[in-house]
């Protein structure tokens, strides 16, 4: 059994589509509240559906089956300003699940961000030692707790304390791809964009505030989310691999 966290949002769903055609049985652990959410998996079968305030006690009973762990599930709009429910959500409930499966053996591949790099003034290296992460400056309380959890598990692993069996956290850059709908305004710009473009109609980009670069011709990486499901499938394949990685096309 595969536990996903975040399961019914935009990366989750696509993995648990994923997971299940490979014939995995998944345990999906989200909220899906009033909106459209629930389309997510409106096609899926899965095992259960567990609400994140429920996730302890499932994980100390029935959970006791799962055998690896997807963690997606986080507060991930940048414009969060609860930063007190933010470090709860994101670098808490990590830490909960971290030492579980630490204790059970269990796999954990979990979400961290591109978010971490901040402006980029220090580069955009998927670089893990504790020198290079010390350098980061995350621009907002978003990329802030996903550093600070990456930082928390980078710790735990060089100073040979309770790791899973495999971990690995990916920095996943401007996902976009089907299922992300329900974020609203938190769409990614290639989403918000294509109902304009494919009408032919002009699309209006990002004002530039920086002196190299004119409106509209900022730099992003934008990467397709089924690609960052085959990464994760082909890591829960290749249990020797392990840390902190981009999850991009590097072509920014």
């Amino acid at each position: 059994m595969i536990l996903v966290t975040g399961g019914a949002g935009f990366i989750g769903s696509n993995l648990v589509a994923a997971l299940e055609d490979e014939g995995e049985h998944v345990v999906v652990c989200d909220r899906l509240g009033r909106g459209d959410k629930w389309k997510n998996l409106a096609k899926r079968e899965v095992e259960d559906l567990i609400a994140p305030d429920d996730l302890d006690a499932f994980l100390a009973g029935p959970g006791g089956d799962v055998r690896y762990v997807f963690h997606m599930g986080a507060i991930s709009a940048t414009t969060e300003t609860d930063a007190d429910l933010v470090y709860e959500t994101n670098v808490r409930l990590s830490q909960r699940i971290w030492r579980w499966c630490a204790a059970h053996e269990a796999p954990l591949v979990y979400a961290s961000s591109a978010a971490t790099y901040g402006d980029g003034s220090a580069g955009f290296d998927d670089d893990d030692s504790p020198e290079a992460l010390t350098r980061l400056r995350p621009r907002n309380a978003y990329g802030w707790s996903k550093h600070v959890f990456d930082r928390w598990a980078v710790r735990r692993a060089r100073e040979g304390r309770e790791v899973p069996p495999q971990w690995v956290g990916l920095k996943f850059f401007n996902v976009y791809g089907p299922n992300e709908y329900h974020k609203g305004n938190m769409r990614s710009v290639v989403t918000k964009a294509y109902p304009a473009a494919v009408r032919g109609e002009p699309v209006t980009l990002f004002r530039s505030h920086h002196p190299d670069y004119p409106d509209g011709g900022q730099k992003r990486d934008f990467v397709y989310v089924r690609d960052c499901v085959d990464l994760m499938l082909w890591l829960h394949g290749s249990p020797g691999v392990s840390g902190i990685y981009n999850c991009g096309t590097g072509r920014a």
